[in-house]
């Protein structure tokens, strides 16, 4: 077995040692560890993350980022670009999903214009400082130095220009209809942008004001593609402000405070106060005291340099979102404008995270570091489903009709059952059980085929829905999720008993005669012709040997369906020993992320997208631990890096950052809305976690290093443990882990059936 399982290794390639030469000791600045460009080196027909460098605070309602990109593309920020076309304030979650309430800001010397390419400046990165907190450009056509640092909802922008009477700041405020309006005797400007891509209702605007600290030389406005001198209001389809100063001595810098609010222009000029009483230096250490807070509360001790970027940078991208969408008004009260009503209504809104991805890892990882910001989430949803009448599955900043699956029903759960109680939890469990029971307003809102899911326990591959297949294999858990919260809520009989039945409905599309998941149709024949290695049609971004694995609840009795524990086990070596082709016909072309498993030297492993990410784990749940120990840590080491190539596909709002963070550490909540999570294979000497609750959870490791990446025995509170898995209930009140690290796998340990972690059909037994 341990030849077979060598060979195995060996097939996939030599694994990309990381560096152990040197161990790094605790880090007492975290964010100086940090590079928002990982993940910036990515194109439409390949990603490495589809990130841009966010320049925010946790959460914070309004990021800012470099736009090198055109207006309205979504790759606003490439890494190989060479030159800036502006600073640009972004909702933007993901490329594919676009922005919505943007503006740029740029600074020019001896260029009057507004053109988007005759305004650029070349620029490098030799002369870029791109810190969360802060960010700073060198533009080389201009001589010109561009600052800035943001609050929640503001940001301080600090520019030194050459000396000249010729210096300007550009503000565009984008098409689809904007406004600007310049008031000299205030020095300020004012106006609203509405571009979006979707999701908005009628009366959208992101009101902006900006605030500058000397007068202005001189004024002009833009109105599609005519500049005006002397000109100080317009409104059209696209227009923008160019203000001019004349700056006497080299080195002279000009301030300017900007913020915007979605509700009005006046809560515009509240969110400004945000700046109010500090300098720009003072700002940048406030904002650098702000995340080194956040991040400091998972501290790691014993990783290469590498590793600890890696980890550092990976928490930040952790802890952007779901955006923070509501305001503090005049009276110090919580409000926000509803993306669902259009009105501006009490209470908390979150937005810009799609569920398909985040319930997986992100909304885990926040319920255990962050329970707090949670619980205001899960208010936030109870206010989307009040003011839109479901809950959002893709939300940016309302409804979107993206993926699939209907994982709101896991988000909801998860926290639940991880201790956020949340005071709305009545109408959730309202929400989540119309969602389940009904095709919503748009097809990625409720569930599409929800009438023929709920007579036939799958949505047919014949009745032109497409991802059918996904949909059915994530409705199947998503009623496991629901069913875990009616137990906890002491919910009728009635309800139990539905929902725990429907977490048996992944059964429905196993092919006894592939072994594998596979479409079927209405009469309950299997949709022919069958290729597993075919991406979409019955299943979303991935193929069947992605998809066949996303039996969260239940995977003792996916592993019976496939002949047993052993039987599963060759099937997952399978995935990294088959070679990485593909059937693209359903889409005429190779997608990214079909890309992206083809170059990763990784079989069929695709950890550039999120339906398999969870797949590595599963070895825990078959008695063979060290082979997850094996693969996550070749994982960890060859899918990710520090780089601006960093990540091997989307980055996704935080699923895949979390991936790693969970994994680094040493475990994974492989099913959200269970009291557990499934142990892997620690990469630091030591971790400690300090939980919001003032308790601390330090996991230690003996003989730790690439080469000794498996456990050979653990302790949990200073006694012999040897599940593969811990339980949430028990890190909460504290708690030490110790991992006794070795070259070999222990082939002894975890083998048990009282080893095994959660899985329905045996829990329930």
């Amino acid at each position: 077995m341990k030849l077979k399982f060598l060979t195995t290794a060996l097939l996939i390639g030599t694994s990309v040692l990381t560096s152990f030469g040197q161990k790094i000791g605790k880090v007492e600045k975290p964010i100086d560890l940090v590079s928002t460009l990982v993940g910036t080196q990515s194109t439409y027909f390949l990603s490495s993350g589809n990130t841009y460098p966010a320049i925010a605070l946790p959460w914070g309602m309004n990021f800012w980022s470099p736009q090198t990109g055109k207006m309205g593309d979504g790759w606003m920020y490439t890494y190989t670009a060479e030159k800036l076309r502006g600073i640009k304030q972004t909702h933007q979650p993901s490329p594919w999903m676009n922005d919505y309430g943007q503006f740029s800001i740029m600074a020019m010397v001896n260029n009057k214009t507004f053109d988007q390419d005759k305004r650029a400046s070349y620029f490098s990165h030799k002369a870029e400082v791109a810190k969360p907190h802060y960010y700073s450009v060198y533009l080389a056509d201009y001589d010109t130095k561009v600052e800035l640092t943001p609050t929640e909802r503001a940001s301080y922008f600090r520019f030194t220009f050459p000396k000249t009477d010729s210096a300007y700041v550009l503000i565009d405020a984008f098409d689809k209809g904007s406004y600007v309006e310049v008031i000299p005797k205030d020095q300020k400007i004012i106006g609203y942008s509405t571009k979006n891509s979707g999701g908005v209702p009628d009366n959208f605007k992101n009101y902006f004001v900006m605030t500058f600290d000397k007068p202005f030389a001189n004024v002009s406005t833009f109105a599609d593609s005519v500049l005006t001198d002397g000109r100080y209001m317009v409104k059209a389809d696209h227009v923008g402000a160019i203000v001019g100063f004349q700056n006497a001595n080299a080195g002279d810098q000009l301030l300017m405070k900007a913020a915007s609010s979605f509700i009005s222009p006046e809560q515009a000029e509240i969110n400004l106060k945000e700046l109010d009483g500090v300098t720009f230096d003072q700002q940048v250490q406030k904002g650098e005291d702000i995340w080194n807070k956040e991040l400091g509360k998972i501290e790691i001790e014993g990783g290469s340099i590498d590793q600890m970027r890696i980890f550092y940078s990976s928490f930040y991208r952790s802890l952007l979102f779901p955006r923070m969408f509501y305001e503090i008004n005049a009276a110090g009260e919580v409000v926000h404008y509803s993306p669902y009503n259009g009105k501006v209504l009490p209470g908390y809104m979150f937005t810009d995270t799609g569920f398909w991805d985040t319930f997986r890892a992100l909304f885990p990882f926040l319920n255990l570091m962050y329970p707090e910001m949670s619980e205001k989430m899960q208010e936030g949803l109870a206010n989307a489903y009040r003011e839109g009448g479901w809950l959002p599955e893709w939300a940016s900043p309302g409804y979107r009709s993206v993926m699939v699956g209907n994982n709101s029903a896991s988000v909801v759960a998860d926290a639940w059952i991880k201790g956020i109680k949340s005071k709305d939890i009545e109408t959730l469990y309202e929400a989540v059980l119309k969602g389940s029971k009904n095709a919503g307003p748009l097809t990625a809102v409720g569930r599409a085929g929800a009438e023929y899911y709920n007579e036939l326990g799958y949505v047919p591959y014949d009745v032109k829905i497409n991802e059918n297949a996904a949909r059915s294999l994530e409705y199947s858990y998503d009623d496991f999720a629901i069913y875990q919260l009616a137990k906890s809520l002491d919910k009728p009989q009635a309800d139990k008993d539905l929902y725990k039945q429907r977490s048996y409905n992944y059964q429905k599309l196993f092919d006894p005669s592939t072994g594998l998941m596979r479409g079927k149709n209405k009469d309950g024949s299997w949709s022919t012709p069958f290729n597993p290695f075919k991406w979409g049609d019955a299943f979303t971004e991935g193929n069947s040997w992605h998809y066949s694995w996303s039996v969260f609840q239940d995977v003792e009795g996916l592993a019976k369906l496939m002949g047993g524990h052993q039987a599963m086990e060759i099937k997952l070596d399978s995935v990294f020993t088959l070679p990485p082709v593909f059937d693209d016909s359903y889409y005429g072309f190779p997608i990214h992320e079909i890309r992206e498993m083809q170059i990763a030297n990784m079989g069929q492993y695709a950890h550039g997208n999120q339906p398999i990410q969870h797949m590595i784990y599963l070895y825990n749940h078959v008695g063979t631990p060290w082979k997850a120990q094996y693969w996550l840590r070749e994982t960890m080491n060859r899918m990710y890096s520090p780089n601006p190539d960093g990540y091997c596909g989307d980055e996704d709002n935080g699923q895949t950052s979390a991936w790693y963070v969970f994994s680094a550490i040493g475990f994974y909540p492989v099913t959200p809305a269970v009291d557990e999570y499934v142990l892997g294979s620690p990469i630091f000497d030591k971790v400690t976690l300090n939980l919001s609750n003032g308790k601390k959870v330090t996991i230690e490791t003996k003989n730790n290093s690439d080469k000794n990446r498996y456990i050979q025995s653990m302790k949990l509170n200073g006694k012999n443990y040897t599940k593969n898995y811990v339980k949430h209930s028990d890190l909460v009140k504290g708690a030490n882990l110790f991992f006794d690290m070795g070259p070999e796998p222990n082939k002894k340990r975890g083998i048990d059936k009282a080893d095994l972690p959660f899985s329905i059909s045996k829990d329930d037994q």
